[in-house]
């Protein structure tokens, strides 16, 4: 570790925090439907697409009805999605000759893109047709980033809102959050790119001459566009089969310092939003407060541990920090800290292979998507899943001093608290309950390319990735199959839709309650006290959840020194 690298996590935090408020203001301007500084170009925009799809702006939607309308939506996206990839073969676009995709892997893909997680069974470059990653993925990247905004501003409503059965309209907010907040940014940070080195571009690949006179193909494409919406919506998927690894989505430095406030940006800002809706921009610093003590103690471990490198290397006198499966242009500390960054939030882009970290470094980013993806989060969804959390707190707080628990004015009643438990326990039984079954059938056990403990951390990491709605991966698992095409999708499923029903259904029942005025007995929810009960509560749940996995894997691998060779996977 050197201070150099120190000052590098410091200067990304402070321009995250600075970032949060500025535009925490456009996005709350922009979802209360006041007047902004792009709203005399793009308000006519979109009043024109609510006349075309024939939806009336001022007609609010209850909870049940928001949920039905997105769950309708997605199902159309998935379906589009997948027609377009078993019929890419015969569609335009497709200069390089990519045929159609297979079955399962197009059901798994499809299944991906919608939920926003991004996670890749196959490589971009020699799989996908251009037609495919413009109309179909980076289309989707939008949409579910959309969408998870979308859902968190309903969520918001229920806590700012008395008395009321309405928490909006999904079609409202998915239109303006793709139209006011992620079209503007994406189009200045697809120029950035494309000033920095990554290609845009629709002519086929391109061939060289190495310096040995041989011949190679060079894989190029509309690579920019996707790279500025798949981090600033979170989304994670790459153009190119290693990602932010490959020079042409993560050329320089800069590029990778940009990428990385990019997948924090949003989510950041959230918080703020949260505040300024609920009429108290304290509360909103105090969630993004418990969300950083999470991220530093994290990244911190990702960082001293891959510096720390590999004890078996130590032991034969190579020191100097673990720097396999990392790029020379970026180092350890900028590895590091873009491993904490995509899996504190639901990214699942790589600029490093994390199969390549430490058993300690490696098992930080687990950890952060076991959470819950909740440290930063997905653009809207680690606002909603750190809130679900808020509330499990304030319930506990409320059985500690034998008083009704209260949050921002509205009672936490049983309907509150088990609608978040179900929220909460879903993740678990994805990633735990898949993981099970891949590490004692054959078709599960046939993935891994390491044996042991290791191997065991690379099938738990792809379920965990999977439910989380991630997308990254340990990088040596062979996911390519009918067994992890299958399994993997389903738990992407299930990871998204059986946190967002009951997010919904809790803004439903905290909208139609009435006030409660604050009195003496009412715990302070902005200061130290919450901050440390809340980070403590999502450590004590993620610790009885998922330490007995996490002993089986990266612990024990530590403890053996890295080797990951004690015991076969299924045995």
């Amino acid at each position: 570790m050197t201070i150099n690298g120190w000052i590098q996590i410091a200067l990304f935090c402070a321009v995250i925090i600075a970032l949060a408020r500025p535009l925490g203001g456009y996005m709350t301007r922009v979802f209360t439907g006041e007047r902004t500084v792009l709203s005399p170009v793009l308000a006519p925009v979109e009043r024109g697409l609510y006349r075309v799809a024939g939806i009336d702006a001022a007609q609010e939607q209850h909870w049940l009805a928001y949920a039905l309308s997105m769950l309708a939506f997605h199902v159309l996206g998935f379906l589009t999605l997948y027609a377009l990839l078993r019929f890419q073969a015969v569609l335009p676009l497709n200069p390089d000759g990519q045929a159609a995709v297979a079955p399962d892997l197009a059901f798994n893909t499809s299944t991906s893109f919608v939920t926003n997680t991004n996670w890749q069974s196959y490589g971009g470059e020699t799989t996908m047709s251009y037609l495919t990653q413009m109309l179909g993925l980076t289309h989707q990247n939008f949409l579910s980033a959309a969408t998870g905004i979308a859902l968190a501003v309903a969520l918001v409503r229920g806590f700012s809102r008395a008395s009321a059965g309405t928490v909006g309209s999904f079609w409202v907010d998915l239109t303006r959050s793709t139209l006011y907040v992620l079209l503007p940014l994406c189009m200045a940070l697809t120029l950035f790119y494309v000033w920095q080195g990554i290609p845009q571009t629709l002519g086929g690949a391109v061939e060289a001459t190495t310096l040995e006179g041989a011949k190679q193909t060079i894989a190029v494409g509309p690579v920019a566009s996707q790279v500025a919406i798949k981090m600033l919506g979170t989304n994670g998927g790459g153009f190119f089969n290693v990602n932010a690894a490959h020079p042409f989505e993560n050329p320089t430095a800069l590029s990778n310092f940009v990428q990385i406030l990019s997948i924090f940006a949003i989510g950041a800002a959230m918080t703020n939003v949260f505040g300024r809706m609920v009429g108290d921009e304290r509360q909103g610093w105090a969630i993004l407060s418990a969300m950083g003590v999470l991220f530093l103690a994290g990244v911190s471990v990702v960082y001293w541990a891959e510096s720390a490198g590999s004890p078996v290397l130590n032991g034969l006198g190579l020191t100097g920090g673990n720097m396999e499966g990392k790029e020379v242009r970026f180092g350890i500390v900028a590895s590091a800290l873009f491993a904490a960054v995509t899996t504190a939030a639901s990214c699942g882009a790589v600029n490093a292979m994390h199969d390549s970290f430490t058993a300690l470094g490696g098992m930080i980013p687990m950890i952060n998507m076991q959470l819950g993806e909740i440290i930063v989060g997905g653009v809207g969804a680690g606002l909603y899943g750190i809130l679900v959390f808020v509330i499990v707190t304030i319930f506990v707080a409320g059985l500690m001093v034998g008083r009704t628990p209260e949050y921002l004015g509205k009672k936490i009643e049983g309907r509150e608290v088990k609608m978040a438990v179900l929220a909460i326990l879903c993740l678990p039984l994805m990633m735990l309950g898949f993981t099970a079954l891949a590490t004692v059938i054959a078709a599960g056990l046939a993935g891994p390319a390491n044996a042991g403990p290791h191997g065991f951390s690379e099938i738990l990491y792809a379920f965990t990735s999977a439910a989380a709605n991630n997308g990254s991966a340990f990088g040596g698992l062979t996911a390519n199959t009918a067994f992890y095409n299958t399994t993997l999708g389903l738990g992407m499923l299930f990871g998204r839709f059986f946190v967002i029903v009951p997010a919904l259904a809790i803004a439903g029942s905290l909208a139609a309650k009435k006030t409660v005025p604050t009195s003496a007995g009412t715990f302070p929810t902005h200061g130290g006290l919450f901050v440390g009960l809340l980070v403590g509560v999502i450590l004590i749940v993620g610790g009885l959840t998922f330490f007995p996995a996490l002993a089986l894997g990266p612990i024990v691998e530590h403890l053996a020194g890295g080797l990951g060779q004690t015991f076969a996977v299924g045995g």
